[in-house]
């Protein structure tokens, strides 16, 4: 148990439409900790059904294929939140979830308390729903991938997808930072770092990517997104 100010709440965007008397009391119902480095918040399978905050660091959510693989299905940094879903259906946990190089810091939310303000709070209702939305969409995009697209052409959608996530200036070129691992992108498209590695450097040859020391830069989001879309067949 790791005791935390309530004013961490403040920077969590659902709980934004609470009046600070409100976040204090949600706080108060939330039990904190910090994790260490690649230590599990959240094992599959689990009947555990807490909502959790993530206050510090990152958590990333994986699932693993029968022969061991790791498939990375989402980081989540500051200020985000998992563990909804068992929350909301009672069912067993549908992932892993550890934390991501550094420490982190999580509130967890006991379940009945989690429903109880999506009861009172409509507002935030809706914007679960919104992002179980987004989830579903993606997902269904990562299957068709998975299912029609060549491990080349699914490293290509993965870092289109990353740029967009990442560009808040329409006119500056888009850059994924830090710098993505072969290993990551690798797991979060079910192939291996040789080919991670291979296609970055046919990329950069090509002028489509370029490594700098801290970010990979997509110096041409059209061809990137040309090439994606000719082979999702748009």
């Amino acid at each position: 148990m790791t005791d935390a100010p309530a004013h961490n709440f403040d920077a969590v965007p659902l709980l934004a439409s609470l009046s600070p008397a409100e976040r204090n009391e949600m706080a108060r119902r939330c039990r904190f900790r910090r994790y260490g480095p690649g230590e599990h918040i959240i094992d599959m399978e689990s009947d555990s059904r807490e909502v959790y905050f993530v206050l510090e660091g990152t958590v990333r959510v994986v699932n693993y294929s029968q022969t061991g693989r790791e498939v990375t299905l989402d980081d989540i940094g500051p200020g985000g939140y998992f563990g909804e879903l068992a929350a909301i259906d009672g069912g067993p946990r549908s992932a892993f979830v550890m934390s991501q190089g550094g420490d982190a810091l999580t509130a967890a939310m006991p379940p009945p308390v989690f429903l109880e303000l999506l009861a009172k709070k409509p507002d935030i209702g809706i914007e679960i729903m919104r992002r179980l939305a987004r989830m579903i969409r993606r997902s269904d995009e990562r299957i068709m991938d998975l299912s029609t697209l060549g491990a080349n052409h699914r490293i290509q959608a993965e870092l289109l997808r990353q740029a967009k996530a990442s560009q808040t200036d329409a006119k500056a070129l888009p850059m994924i930072s830090p710098i993505p691992l072969h290993a990551d992108l690798a797991s979060r498209v079910s192939t291996t770092r040789e080919t991670v590695a291979r296609v970055l450097n046919e990329l950069a040859r090509d002028g489509i990517v370029e490594r700098r020391k801290n970010a990979l830069v997509i110096r041409d989001m059209a061809r990137l997104t040309a090439l994606v879309a000719e082979q999702r067949g748009k």
